[in-house]
């Protein structure tokens, strides 16, 4: 006898290692927050930072220790062994992840200088290359003929470990950027996590069970259970902040999973004309990852016209623009929030259901969502116009 899809998706699996995550970030959160406290981890409010007074970082310790929970939990359950057995993606993570959690704590305590820190990202997204976490297939939109659209190109392993290393140190600082209000940074990796755990099930639901899909999921649904543990003691008024140990264990483990759920997929089950099918690897990871990299990309670009270096700081990212024209941090973090569910979910729901139906909801919710942020600047104007 056959069984079915859904009789194969260990989805109750994936759901069980993820609030386990979830439950040992949220219980040693406290014990981290002690121990930042007394090791004189202290964020001190600077001209740029939005928080007024001093407040505990280190966050990411307890943030990475839930997902070796999870991890350690997936190991045990006969459905999920199978991330361990057939690659070894998830042990990758969990050693770069720990170099570089090891690398924030100490810039949490001492900062750290920007090329040493980035020196280390490139050492940590090398750890991911040696153990197999790298690109082996990349579609691109040229070569095609008439019936086909682009093409498949095959990476060595020179290529492929030079864009899954390009990947990580850029969605690294990405996150890094972006962690500029109570509870964004966790709140922006809790979505982007769960969104590539959704896809990779999907990748897992069509592939009839391939295992080169449950390591990604596992990653994805680990650091998603991380997040939501540590949201609770991060989002406003944030009891103590997960610095650069989370922020970039976030980035390295959002460029991991993304690199090993749309990096290694075999395009030869799709067809050949099924446009949306060869985009949608691509297009998923590019709307995951999507605000924090147009946060990065216009802060280098602002930067370097002023002059300066793309590591210095101001106080001209999307969230700060959000509190410029009148919207509370908590408001401005929902929002970030809404446009990162409507993209992320968006593109995987183009994957598994209808395009067309897809469409119109996701672009409905970004017009609400433009009309929502731009609340408080229309009652500014109308107010300025009454006499």
């Amino acid at each position: 006898m056959t069984p079915t899809v859904s009789a194969g998706l260990p989805i109750r699996e994936y759901i069980l290692v993820a609030l386990i995550s979830a439950a040992v970030t949220f219980l040693l959160t406290g014990l981290i927050r002690r121990f930042a406290i007394k090791a004189g981890a202290i964020a001190t409010p600077r001209a740029r930072d939005v928080h007024v007074i001093p407040i505990p970082r280190m966050g990411g310790l307890a943030m990475y220790l839930g997902v070796l929970g999870g991890m350690a939990l997936a190991h045990q359950l006969p459905a999920l062994r199978r991330a361990f057995e057939y690659s070894f993606d998830p042990v990758g993570v969990l050693l770069g992840g720990g170099v570089i959690v090891l690398i924030g704590a100490l810039d949490d305590r001492f900062e750290l200088d920007a090329w040493t820190k980035l020196a280390g990202q490139v050492m940590c997204a090398g750890i991911l290359v040696i153990f197999g976490v790298q690109w082996n297939t990349f579609w691109v939109p040229w070569g095609g003929n008439e019936e086909v659209l682009g093409s498949v190109l095959q990476l060595d392993n020179n290529q492929g470990g030079l864009l899954a290393v390009l990947l990580v140190v850029v969605m690294v600082n990405a996150m890094n950027f972006v962690d500029g209000l109570d509870g964004l940074a966790g709140g922006l990796g809790f979505i982007a996590a769960a969104a590539t755990c959704a896809f990779s099930l999907g990748l897992l639901a069509t592939s009839g069970g391939d295992v080169g899909s449950y390591p990604p999921a596992l990653i994805a649904a680990t650091l998603a259970g991380a997040c939501l543990g540590f949201l609770p003691h991060n989002f406003q008024p944030a009891k103590i902040f997960m610095g650069d140990s989370g922020s970039m264990m976030i980035g390295l483990m959002l460029a991991a999973a993304s690199t090993s759920a749309s990096g290694k997929i075999n395009y030869l089950t799709f067809s050949p004309s099924d446009t949306l099918a060869l985009m949608s690897p691509l297009l998923v990871v590019a709307a995951v990852l999507f605000l924090p990299l147009l946060d990065l990309m216009l802060a280098v670009i602002r930067r370097t016209r002023r002059g300066e270096s793309p590591f210095a700081a101001d106080k001209m990212h999307l969230h700060h623009r959000l509190l410029e024209i009148g919207h509370s941090q908590r408001r401005a973090v929902l929002l970030i929030y809404l446009w990162a569910g409507l993209l992320a979910f968006g593109a995987v729901s183009v994957t598994l259901f209808d395009s067309t139906i897809v469409f119109w909801l996701v672009a409905a919710g970004l017009l609400l969502a433009a009309l929502i942020s731009a609340v408080p600047r229309l009652k500014s104007r109308n107010q300025q116009g009454v006499p």
